[in-house]
């Protein structure tokens, strides 16, 4: 387990350097300038050391000396103030872009991810990969940035100066380092298993807190609250658990190094003193010695404090990657056609899919569809009516056989090209955060404000729209606010009136309109489908009288189709569902 989380840690670090290499210039400079305020700080002991042995006796202190020390010493700290903030500046760049880039690259990825991607994982774990995983990421790499490379260079620092004054001590110094780099390593091991789990166990809250937020409604009106607080609870136990492991297990490293770091200031007190009675070594030596010893040991902390806090980046840095490195959807060949005045010749043929190889859905499913064509899908509940319009979107792709359009493959179509081909009305409404503007021209961002309104307009959405505080630039929150179900729903199909696409999908698009709106939106979309093909999956058959093929569905296949009258003439399964919706 230790070897496999080893290795994992190995290649989300080569990951992360590859950012890093992007950014060399930044981190080159902060090197050089690591080195010099290490320099200059380490230098400020052998200047105090030297001023010591200026004053050193009764009646015996060289001013003038001294004087001259005190003017280097200013200088030096200067310089070492100067040489920290520029060095800040850098990291602080080279992070915040680092973190940037990864940022933008898992956005962008997910904007490729296949939907049984987002069908398959939580919401909120994905939003906290993205945001509390590489803050995390960005805390741990700043402060390694920072900490790491004075605190290295710090050490060979200091032992090249503790040399130049006596090797003797500088080798007790040696010998007990090695304890402090075990114990720190041995406690770093630990604790990446703990910040994994910790990054992972937050995730999961997160995904959590956001679905019982966003289905607040839903929780009160099914008295859910009980059972939505059981549920977080137990999650933020678990979460206190693994962070208490993961906090413990960390805040080992700083006290155990510590104490072995005492155990070399303590050996270089004790040999130091011997070295200034025999005569080997001034009182201003030993005090630069005992100065250099505390600098020596001072980085071994920090260092072990940094390398806690890279465990908790490295485990939240791989789980960004594994979200940026998931099968993006299958890629389209370099030759992509683009479709063009779409006349919406569709075909279906031997189409097979199923959302679990386990369990079959859509088997053999045939259907020829001529331009211009009004095509209703019915059935009963999980049949596969929205599985047909996930296929024609190629939301997802078939398993097997093959929908073409005006005679292409959609496989070997660009899949903008698609769906600008469609306009898309779902019973499940979307609108984002913005105004309502901004939400009808989603799909013709250059629309004019004429055309926003006379979309509105013929959809009947402009009376309501007017009404609001400030009109078409009235700002809605994504759930659309304190708008009613039946306003979301015109907002969307406003949208899609706006673009005037070749082809239509409308899966219960009127299922939130009152019966009066309804008839009036049927009316309007009559009118956008004249010369258009049409898919429109409904429930309510009085919807779908007028429909040039009506496709009856059950366990995934086409059992009848044909127009109303044919179908109500064969008796067969849709004139049963017909006279249940309109029997006395």
């Amino acid at each position: 387990m230790v070897k496999k989380a080893d290795s994992r840690q190995k290649a989300t670090l080569r990951k992360v350097l590859r950012y890093i290499r992007r950014y060399w210039l930044y981190l080159s400079l902060s090197i050089v300038l690591a080195a010099v305020t290490v320099a200059a700080t380490l230098y400020i002991p052998l200047l105090t050391g030297q001023a010591i042995d200026f004053i050193i006796g009764k009646d015996a202190v060289n001013f003038v000396g001294v004087f001259g020390i005190l003017k280097k010493m200013a200088v030096v700290i200067a310089l070492t103030a100067l040489a920290q903030w520029v060095m800040n500046t850098c990291n602080n760049k080279m992070t915040f872009q680092i973190v940037r880039d990864i940022r933008d690259e898992a956005f962008a990825h997910i904007q490729k991810l296949p939907l049984k991607y987002m069908d398959s994982h939580p919401s909120g774990e994905i939003v906290s990969r993205v945001i509390a995983d590489a803050d995390q990421f960005a805390d741990g790499l700043l402060m390694g940035f920072t900490q790491f490379f004075i605190g290295v260079i710090t050490i060979l620092g200091t032992l090249g100066f503790m040399l130049s004054v006596n090797a003797g001590i500088t080798l007790v110094v040696l010998l007990v380092t090695p304890v402090s780099l075990i114990v720190a390593a041995f406690i770093a091991r630990k604790t990446f298993h703990m910040f994994k789990l910790q990054s992972e166990t937050r995730g999961e809250q997160t995904a959590l807190i956001e679905e019982m937020v966003g289905g607040q409604k839903v929780v009160q009106a099914f008295c859910h609250e009980r059972q939505a607080q059981e549920k977080f609870d137990e999650i933020n136990e678990r979460l206190k658990d693994c962070s208490l492991k993961a906090v413990f297990f960390s805040s080992l490293t700083n006290p155990s190094t510590r104490f072995v770091n005492s155990l070399v200031y303590t050996g270089v007190g004790v040999t130091g003193a011997l070295a200034a009675i025999g005569g080997r070594l001034s009182v201003g030596q030993l005090s630069a010695f005992l100065s250099y010893a505390n600098q020596y040991t001072k980085p071994f902390n920090e260092i072990s404090g940094v390398v806690t806090e890279l465990q908790n980046a490295i485990a939240c840095a791989g789980r960004l990657f594994e979200l940026i490195e998931e099968e993006p959807q299958t890629p389209e060949p370099e030759d992509a056609a683009v479709l063009k005045d779409v006349e919406g010749q569709v075909e279906i043929s031997h189409v097979n899919f199923s959302y679990d190889p386990g369990q079959k859905l859509l088997e053999d499913v045939d259907l020829s569809v001529r331009p211009g064509w009004r095509v209703a899908i019915v059935g009963p509940t999980g049949c596969g009516k929205t599985t047909v319009i996930n296929l024609l979107m190629r939301f997802y792709d078939v398993a097997g056989g093959s929908i073409s359009i005006d005679g292409k493959d959609i496989r070997q179509v660009t899949r903008r090209s698609l769906r600008e081909s469609f306009g898309m009305v779902l019973q499940e409404t979307w609108l984002k955060s913005g105004t309502i503007r901004e939400n009808i021209v989603m799909g013709k961002p250059d629309a004019t404000d004429a055309e926003v309104e006379a979309a509105a307009r013929a959809c009947h959405a402009h009376s309501f729209i007017r009404r609001l505080p400030e009109g078409y630039d009235t700002v809605i929150t994504e759930d659309g606010g304190s708008l009613s179900q039946g306003q979301k729903q015109l907002l969307c199909i406003t949208r899609v009136m706006l673009c005037h696409p070749p082809m239509l999908i409308l899966d219960e698009a009127t299922s939130s309109i009152d019966t009066r709106t309804e008839l009036k939106i049927q009316n309007a979309f009559a009118q956008l489908m004249k010369g258009r093909t049409s898919f429109i999956v409904a429930h309510r058959l009085s919807t779908i009288r007028e429909a040039d093929i009506i496709l009856v569905m059950r366990d995934g296949h086409i059992i009848e189709q044909g127009n109303h009258e044919e179908l109500l003439q064969r008796k067969g399964f849709y004139a049963d569902l017909y006279q249940s919706q309109f029997a006395h």
